[in-house]
């Protein structure tokens, strides 16, 4: 990055990862400018909170917008001329997908669009994408390495991320962006999303009402703790890929394009845990039994995720890993003050 004051734009700025990638990157001493649409797919008030602590801070600037509005990302990226860009932005959810599958093309595929045409026309020195696990979709070789095929998506969220990998890697092969697409597995934490497991769980254990539990408990997930992410995103942004010159360039187990400056990296703990563990580490937390309503498996949802994470500790040097006890215990923590239950 150039010397002087480093300037990154966050798209989706007041979603769960996105609050605490702005959080850390201004305690870094970054500039960051912020663009959020706070859609009502959850509570506004939880992403206007989040807006909230970040804009205490003097460093941080935020934008009210859809990133599918035509010119919008071209004005931050003219005004503002960011050196990092990291695009979390956009409609999330394996089941809603199901539901309401246009807004993933709005968001995801049009949104995902509008971004890599503006970073065509103002180059950042990297741009950083988030994809998800769920592009493994049927894959059953464990753990998931970023070179193994990838073409049995189960979601429309699922398809619309690995339609996300494709675009990025065509901008990348054609206009030489250095472009980093990171495949997360299941993160959680404070300032969850309340769509998410954790939240449901702890809202309901403490409610004392009943949980689903899906596939009658029988799933595994690498569950990630967000700090851990956010420090693997943070420490990526200064390992941008660079285009090699011939296949035989690339190291054995990177998942280096050999016709761009593009690699697809895991952010995971690489450390699958049983449904009804994490279920237990909410237990212990919550000091409540959990009321357990089991269930089949919902459509578009897999069985197990694991994450091979060999790659991103050859980049970085990082290995996440908060245990699912303490992060869990970290969420209920936050859960409890912020609604005084």
């Amino acid at each position: 990055m150039p010397p002087g004051p480093r300037t990154a734009l966050v798209t989706g700025s007041a979603g769960f990862i996105g609050f605490h990638l702005c959080q850390r990157l201004l305690a870094d001493g970054w500039q960051v400018i912020g663009i959020d649409a706070l859609t009502d797919y959850y509570e506004v008030s939880l992403k206007e909170a989040r807006h909230e602590i970040l804009l205490e801070h003097r460093a941080f600037r935020a934008e009210t917008s859809r990133i599918e509005t035509p010119g919008v990302l071209e004005m931050l990226f003219a005004t503002h001329r960011p050196q990092a860009v990291i695009h979390l932005a956009a409609q999330a959810g394996v089941r809603y997908s199901i539901e309401n599958p246009e807004s993933y093309v709005e968001s995801n595929l049009i949104g995902t669009f509008r971004l890599l045409e503006a970073a065509r026309a103002h180059p950042p020195a990297h741009l950083l994408l988030a994809s998800t696990s769920s592009v493994y979709g049927a894959n059953t070789q464990m753990p998931y390495a970023e070179t193994d095929k990838a073409d049995t998506q189960m979601s429309f969220y699922a398809a619309t991320k690995k339609a996300n990998e494709a675009m990025a890697h065509s901008y990348a092969h054609l206009y030489g962006l250095p472009t980093t697409m990171f495949r997360f597995f299941t993160v959680y934490g404070p300032w969850g999303r309340p769509d998410m497991a954790l939240f449901k769980f702890t809202k309901a254990i403490l409610g004392g009402a009943p949980i689903d539990v899906f596939n009658h408990g029988d799933m595994k997930r690498d569950f990630t703790y967000v700090d851990d992410l956010v420090t693997g995103i943070v420490q990526l942004i200064a390992v941008p890929p660079i285009r090699p010159a011939g296949p035989s360039d690339i190291p054995e187990g990177d998942s280096l394009s050999p016709v761009a400056p593009y690699r697809i990296v895991n952010i995971g703990n690489s450390e699958p845990v049983d449904l009804l563990s994490y279920i237990g580490a909410i237990e212990a937390a919550t000091g409540k039994p959990a009321q357990k309503n089991l269930m089949d498996m919902q459509p578009g949802d897999v069985p197990a995720t694991w994450a091979n994470t060999a790659l991103l500790n050859q980049l970085t040097g990082d290995r996440p890993n908060t245990s699912v006890t303490d992060g869990v215990a970290r969420f209920v923590a936050w859960y409890r003050d912020y609604y005084g239950v």
